[in-house]
């Protein structure tokens, strides 16, 4: 087992985990618990194996994951309250999962024979981002890679690097690279607290003016 599957096996934890424990927050049975963790940790690659045309998604085909994604979940049910406190190291392992998944699809890409930059670089962040999306979309929340996080651009440079990288390196060097630099801008992001802008609304623009008057008053008046 090389370094990037071990890598992988650690993600899939994380996926499930956090899949677990949103669904416990929106108080699912222990049926939607066990769902929302699958299609957490596997949806991304499931996805990618449907788009890619392959007789039977790999996550089927090798149930190994699926069966960790289980054993996950029913840790997270037993150990709830102890799990539900290791937030920050669930977050790391989840940019590993994140790291290690963009490499797997950026290499799925290339073997099935499509070279194309615009393909691997969006089947690298379907497999990084995409079970995180259905886990969001499945209890009606907008999904955490559209909400300001330094994620799925984490995965986008990492698949530009593995580009980059594989015109020089081999595929395995290749996929070390995309894993070292998604991981480093994904922990990174975390340590700084980055995020992406948004767009001020006329409503939040009249909101800031409010808050700014309001200090204005509270000045004058300490004077």
């Amino acid at each position: 087992m090389n370094f990037i599957s071990v890598m992988e096996i650690i993600g899939t934890v994380a996926f499930a985990v956090s899949g677990a424990l949103v669904a416990i927050d929106k108080k699912l049975d222990y049926y939607g618990i066990l769902f929302l963790a699958i299609i957490t940790a596997v949806g991304g690659g499931i996805v990618r194996d449907v788009i890619i045309s392959l007789p039977l998604p790999l996550a089927l085909e090798n149930p190994l994951y699926v069966i960790i994604s289980i054993v996950s979940a029913i840790c997270v049910i037993l150990f709830y309250k102890w799990v539900n406190k290791l937030q920050s190291l669930i977050n790391i392992f989840d940019a590993v999962g994140l790291a290690a998944f963009t490499a797997i699809g950026a290499r799925a890409a290339l073997n099935n024979d499509m070279y194309t930059p615009f393909v691997v670089i969006t089947l690298a962040l379907l497999t990084g981002t995409g079970g995180g999306i259905l886990r969001d979309v499945f209890v009606k929340e907008i999904p955490f890679v559209f909400r300001k996080e330094v994620y799925a651009v984490a995965s986008i440079a990492g698949s530009a690097a593995f580009l980059a990288a594989h015109l020089y390196c081999g595929l395995e060097a290749t996929m070390y690279i995309c894993f070292g630099v998604t991981l480093a801008i994904r922990l990174v992001s975390i340590k700084f607290n980055w995020h992406l802008d948004t767009v001020n609304t006329a409503a939040e623009a009249g909101s800031e003016k409010a808050m700014e008057g309001k200090e204005n008053v509270r000045e004058k008046n300490e004077e």
